[in-house]
């Protein structure tokens, strides 16, 4: 391995764990702006979703650049395979964010007896999964990436009962049904970052023992 070869790999992997952490902090953000229904929360998230997709393009144009110049094999080509697919997660993690922020918006303001759901114990799990899977990715750990594969199934059930609950009330306030819906689609919003966050760690399992986990086959 070359050392101009090794400085690029070093300046890839600062690129996607600064990524990682503007990801975590809007993630961060949003969920705050479902426990406080803070509206000039919401609007932050959603009007600085740009940097992130920015960040993501500056990540995918540097693992292009060495996939073209130094043409990798092996465990760095491995890496950077997992990079590029981390990177996409981590951006789709901030489109759920920016989701989750407009659904908050859309709530906020309506009448002060709408029927209200906790999400506190979901987006904990959820905030924690992402963390675990940026920490494997950190660490190359994947005892821990293994952790978040199992929370998934957590956050599944917690969504499953937020349908339920939900669903039970629109029956019972039809006239609700907008601010329901979009109370929903906020549990919706958590589980695809779960998932996310999943495949995260399923890279990182994938990087360091070569083995693709990914649809259950663990």
């Amino acid at each position: 391995m070359t050392l101009f070869f090794q400085k690029e790999l070093d300046k890839m992997k600062k690129h996607i764990l600064s990524l990682g952490a503007m990801v975590e902090e809007r993630l961060r953000l949003a969920i705050q702006a479902i426990a406080d229904g803070d509206l000039q929360i919401a609007e932050s998230v959603i009007k600085l979703d740009y940097e992130i997709d920015e960040k993501e393009v500056e990540v995918e144009e540097e693992c292009l650049k060495i996939l073209a110049l130094y043409q990798p094999v092996a465990v760095d080509l491995r890496f950077i395979v997992a990079v590029i697919k981390i990177n996409n997660d981590l951006e789709r993690i901030a489109d759920e964010a920016v989701n989750i922020a407009e659904r908050v918006a859309n709530i906020t303001g309506k009448q002060d007896d709408v029927f209200r759901f906790d999400y506190s114990h979901m987006a904990s799990i959820v905030e924690d999964m992402l963390k675990k899977s940026l920490d494997a990715l950190v660490n190359l750990d994947v005892d821990l990436a293994f952790k978040v594969v199992t929370l998934d199934d957590d956050v599944d059930d917690l969504h499953a009962n937020a349908y339920d609950l939900i669903k039970q009330e629109m029956l019972k306030s039809p006239e609700q049904a907008g601010s329901l819906i979009n109370l929903y689609l906020i549990s919706r919003h958590l589980e695809r970052i779960a998932d996310h966050a999943t495949n995260i760690a399923e890279e990182v399992i994938y990087l360091v023992e070569g083995e693709i986990v990914r649809h259950g086959n663990y």
